[in-house]
């Protein structure tokens, strides 16, 4: 996978990029990451990417050229055009279901905005997808990009030393992720469940599901809306409800 990132503060991605998941993905050749300062697209001599509002108003308005100029540059080799996204607290609420649909695409280009907004032929013909990490605001979309780009890469082939981490993950399976317990068996007193030292592979299997299911019904009922139950996990469900 190709990533490209538009920002105005390509600073900020270096630590990010060049550590754990994101630093070990790039090293297998997973994928590449560019970080490219869109004000050197920018058609003035002062690199001006912003200007007033048509019909005022406060804040600065990212103009549309630097942009598409970019955009062009950056596609331009490309047989397949990429997928742009544009962090924005308008765009879809980011899931991981989004994060599976960004890890099957060849090319991303994220673009991450200041100032009080873009202007709107950006949105008309350039971007693919709009999205928002949540109901807040945030000074640029940088932050927003890193979220989306490591939930992202993490999915990626052979990106994770164990292939089943990303599949056993909260959300994956559209349900919270079960507790987990390591060494020592008893710490201070605080034992681990019976069920995951009894060696009984059913068992341990049983239990996770059960409290996968319990976790989630205990903090995101609203996840199980929608959610293909068994007919054990429905008797699961009623036995909570009534205690």
């Amino acid at each position: 996978m190709k990533i490209d990132v538009l920002s105005l503060f390509p600073g900020m991605f270096q630590g990010v990029f060049g550590e754990s998941i994101l630093k070990k993905a790039a090293e297998k050749q997973a994928v590449t990451y560019n970080v490219v300062n869109f004000r050197e697209y920018a058609d003035n001599k002062h690199g001006q990417v912003d200007d007033y509002p048509y019909g005022g108003g406060a804040g600065m308005v990212l103009k549309p050229q630097p942009i598409f100029d970019a955009i062009e540059a950056l596609s331009i080799e490309k047989e397949k055009k990429p997928r742009v996204v544009l962090l924005c607290p308008q765009g879809e609420r980011y899931t991981q279901k989004k994060a599976e649909q960004l890890a099957q695409e060849e090319h991303l280009i994220f673009i991450c905005g200041h100032y009080e907004g873009y202007d709107e032929r950006i949105r008309e013909h350039v971007i693919t997808d709009e999205i928002s990490i949540g109901d807040y605001v945030l000074t640029g979309g940088e932050l927003g990009a890193m979220v989306v780009i490591d939930s992202v890469v993490r999915l990626l082939p052979g990106v994770l030393g164990n292939e089943d981490s990303p599949i056993k993950d909260s959300f994956s399976s559209g349900l919270l992720e079960h507790p987990h317990y390591t060494r020592p068996a008893d710490f201070r007193g605080m034992t681990v469940p019976e069920a995951l030292t009894s060696g009984n592979h059913k068992h341990i299997n049983e239990w996770r599901e059960k409290q996968s299911l319990k976790r989630t019904f205990e903090r995101r009922p609203d996840l199980l809306k929608d959610y293909p139950l068994s007919d054990q996990q429905k008797k699961w469900l009623e036995e909570w409800r009534k205690s």
